[in-house]
């Protein structure tokens, strides 16, 4: 279940409207450390066009995102030996767009200090550009 400022959301519809995505956070309450991140609502596919056609098909599907946790490892392993009530997950920020999803992500990634905090944040990377182990 995801949370955002104090009311469960269960769809889309609760969602401001021209949503593409968030930013989370998630607590693995047993042990207090924390995973920022960011999640999109929807994908877009392209498909081969249909016999006859030329134009390659587009297809919209919603995410996993009811069901997402994160994408780092370590959250993947919490996630997999605990249960659903071990985890608290927060919506932090609703985002219009791609490029603004990165932006927040970013932005609440250097705010919290997620690489400085080895004990607080599972988080081990920014843009695949800062890591962790940098700081050590």
């Amino acid at each position: 279940m995801w949370i955002f400022k104090e009311k469960v959301i269960e769809s889309i519809d609760d969602m401001p409207e021209n949503t593409f995505g968030f930013i989370y956070l998630v607590e693995h309450i047993p042990t207090g450390r924390k995973y920022l991140g960011k999640k999109v609502l929807q994908f877009t596919r392209k498909l081969p066009p249909l016999k006859g056609y030329k134009r390659k098909r587009t297809v919209v599907k919603e995410s996993d995102w009811k069901d997402y946790y994160g994408s780092q490892a370590e959250i993947k392993k919490l996630v997999k030996e605990g249960k659903e009530s071990d985890f608290k997950r927060t919506i932090l920020k609703f985002v219009p767009s791609k490029k603004l999803l990165t932006y927040y992500e970013t932005k609440y990634l250097f705010i919290n200090g997620v690489l400085e905090k080895d004990n607080e944040y599972i988080n081990d990377n920014i843009l695949g550009k800062f890591y962790r182990k940098d700081f050590l």
